[in-house]
Parts: C-alpha cells; sequence; structure tokens
C-alpha cells in the first residue's frame, strides 16, 4: 500500500513539474496619477516606473504573477484643461513603492513548450500593496507629512509574444484604483490637517503604469522533439 502511495505521488509530481513554466523579468515604462491635482488624463506617462516580476505558469491560458514596482508619480494644476485648476496652480511629486500578486488571464493559447511563434492579448488583476508619502498644501506649497501604506487593485491590459526560445515581450497599461484619496495632498490623513483638504473627497486617486516586459522563462518541460 505504502509504495502504490509513493507510486501516485511520485508520478503526479514529475507530471506537476514537468507542466510548470517559470518567467523572471522586468518592467520599464512610465507612470501618471489621476486625482484632484492637475490633468485628467487616464494614460499618460509623465514620470519612471521600474519594476521585477516573477510569473508561474499554471495554464496555457492562466499565470500567477508576483511583483514589485517603483514608480514616480507628479502632477501640475498648470497642464490641466479645467479652467478652476488652472487657477489654482497647485502641483506635487510622489513615489510609489508596490507590491502585487494576483491572476493573470491570456484570451489565447500561450504554449511555451512549442517552439513555434506565440501571442495573446492579455488581462490581469489581484491586491496591491503600496507605499507613498503622506502629503498637505500650506500656502499653495506641498509639504511631506509621513510615509504611509494603502492597497490597491491593479486593472491591466497587454500583449505578449515570444521573442525566441527564452524571452518573452509585452506591452501593457495597468490601472490602480486605490484605497487613499491622498496621494497628491487634497486630502491629509492626520486629524491636525482637516481644515487644509480639498477636492472631491468621497473618490479615492488612482495611478497608472504603462511600459515594456521582458521575461526570461526557465523550468520548461526539457522535451522539445519534431511533431
Amino acid at each position: 500500500m505504502n509504495r502504490l502511495v509513493f507510486l501516485l505521488f511520485f508520478m503526479i509530481s514529475s507530471t506537476v513539474l514537468k507542466a510548470q513554466i517559470n518567467e523572471i523579468g522586468v518592467f520599464l515604462g512610465g507612470s501618471n496619477y489621476i486625482g484632484d491635482v492637475g490633468p485628467t488624463n487616464y494614460i499618460a506617462p509623465n514620470d519612471i516606473a521600474i519594476g521585477f516580476m516573477y510569473k508561474w505558469n499554471r495554464s496555457t491560458r492562466h499565470t500567477y504573477r508576483f511583483s514589485y514596482t517603483y514608480g514616480q508619480l507628479s502632477s501640475n494644476d498648470a497642464d490641466s484643461d479645467v479652467p478652476d485648476r488652472n487657477l489654482r496652480g497647485l502641483s506635487f511629486e510622489n513615489k510609489v513603492n508596490e507590491f502585487s500578486a494576483g491572476l493573470e488571464f491570456n484570451f489565447f493559447d500561450f504554449d511555451l513548450h512549442k517552439l513555434s511563434s506565440q501571442f495573446t492579448p492579455y488581462v490581469y488583476t489581484g491586491i496591491s500593496y503600496f507605499s507613498y508619502k503622506e502629503l498637505f498644501y500650506i500656502d499653495n506649497e506641498v509639504k511631506e507629512d509621513y510615509t504611509e501604506g494603502a492597497l490597491a487593485i491593479p486593472i491591466v491590459l497587454g500583449v505578449k509574444a515570444k521573442l525566441n526560445r527564452r524571452f518573452i515581450i509585452g506591452l501593457e497599461a495597468g490601472a490602480r484604483y486605490t484605497f487613499t484619496d491622498n496621494l497628491d495632498g487634497s486630502n491629509p490623513k492626520n486629524e491636525n490637517l482637516n481644515t487644509l483638504k480639498f477636492g472631491n473627497i468621497n473618490s479615492n486617486d488612482w495611478y497608472v503604469f504603462t511600459g515594456f516586459t521582458l521575461t526570461y522563462t526557465f523550468g520548461e518541460n526539457p522535451c522539445f522533439c519534431p511533431q
């Protein structure tokens, strides 16, 4: 009985190991913010964003994805098409360090065991945690209070393709709906600064990462026999 259990465990483990394909790589692109200061464009990268990611392909259609991304955020009322913001003249800079985990879904089969070209659009979502600076304004000048953390929901749409047997390139745009309304200093959490709040305090801020991904695949099935 013990031998049978061991044999079954060995067969299942071998199958799972052969089916696993791992990817490790980088993200390079730009970032932008959407909120109560500056322009309201949804995809308009004006600062740098860089990151690292690991993917575990569980099938040809879905992948578990883990990533770290650093992004700079800035915005200026002078660049806005809204007249009231132009007259107000506020601006800010902030930085986010984001850790994200979730599921990537491919619209087409993306089988990295095959040597043939592969291409697919994909979507990604999950949960993110990021750090940022709590800001506030004194006489229209932005000030830093302290470092804070918050959750966000990433909503990413992209396309990817195999460059060769080992490398995959992608292009994606990913909006993050955050659980904070103070990336810009409009709604400080510090109760001593309540009188300095402005803007729509019922609408949380967003930030967007747009750019390229390049990943290296490893751990795939070693057999590339001709069909």
